[in-house]
């Protein structure tokens, strides 16, 4: 880069663009200054001692000792070195139980019953793919088949609420105890719809047979044979999956008709017509013909 800017005698900016170097190539590193070694030596040492001590506490230790430092300082050399404490993360409360599970707590009918899970892919970049799979446990049609990059709670909150007004609103929902299932936005959300939750117990994937065996058939039909290009490609091909699944696979369990099919025989019936009103106009004739009224 110095032999072009010396042999044609131009700016370093119109060599760099030239050559499609970015300017900051032709940076020299910074050199760390030596007094601050006393200091992260300093450091070290009563990191040693206190292991459980944060950058606060170890500056107030090291001002008590004579070193004329302040705080952002040692809070920039403690980060340098890799001396932060990790912070210790709450527990997570789990509400499921074994009572919520699909043996005992059985689908009955149409939206009776709804489970969601979700499954974790990759594209062909190694991008991560996440796919959120709703199924209704009766008729065993998969309501939904989304994929994104990312998803938490507000997004489930999204395709629920699509599901909702296109499908009705199910009487139960079942799902592990995922943060997104669990999170009180999604919780006060279900509960303002009417709709009640049933969480499995932890680490208990067969209390929820139905999504966990939808899960293994999209992992073996679609996932492990596909490799997506793209997030689009990734969307279209699990549309087509869903669609194939609902409409053209025969599922054992149904008799080996479609869960489209079968759901078409579980329709509730049409409301009965209400009965005609009595005709009380011969009535009021004989009352007024009967001798005596």
């Amino acid at each position: 880069m110095e032999q072009v800017q010396r042999r044609l005698e131009v700016s370093e900016r119109r060599t760099c663009r030239t050559l499609e170097q970015p300017r900051s190539t032709q940076r020299s590193a910074p050199i760390r200054p030596d007094r601050d070694k006393p200091l992260v030596r300093k450091l070290h040492e009563l990191s040693g001692r206190h292991p459980r001590y944060g950058y606060r506490m170890i500056a107030a230790l090291v001002r008590r000792e004579g070193w004329n430092v302040n705080r952002k300082r040692v809070y920039r050399l403690w980060r340098q070195e890799g001396l932060q404490v990790p912070r210790k993360s709450g527990k997570r409360r789990r509400c499921g139980t074994s009572a919520n599970g699909c043996t005992r707590r059985r689908a009955e009918h149409v939206n009776h019953v709804w489970t969601y899970d979700f499954l974790y892919d990759q594209t062909a970049d190694g991008r991560r793919l996440k796919l959120l799979a709703v199924v209704d446990e009766f008729t065993r049609e998969c309501l939904a088949l989304e994929v994104q990059r990312h998803m938490e709670a507000q997004d489930v909150i999204a395709v629920l609420e699509y599901l909702f007004a296109v499908r009705g609103v199910p009487t139960y929902l079942r799902s592990d105890n995922g943060p997104e299932f669990v999170a009180a936005g999604i919780q006060a959300w279900l509960t303002n719809r009417g709709t009640g939750t049933l969480f499995i117990a932890p680490g208990s994937p067969w209390e929820n047979a139905y999504i966990e065996s939808f899960n293994s058939r999209l992992r073996h039909d679609l996932l492990s044979v596909e490799l997506f290009g793209s997030l689009k490609e990734a969307q279209v091909l699990a549309e087509q999956h869903r669609l194939e699944y609902n409409h053209r696979r025969p599922h054992s369990a149904l008799g080996y008709r479609t869960p489209a099919a079968f759901a078409a025989t579980c329709l509730p019936p049409a409301p009965a017509a209400p009965p005609p009103p009595e005709d009380t106009s011969t009535e009021v004739v004989n009352s007024l013909t009967t001798p005596g009224t």
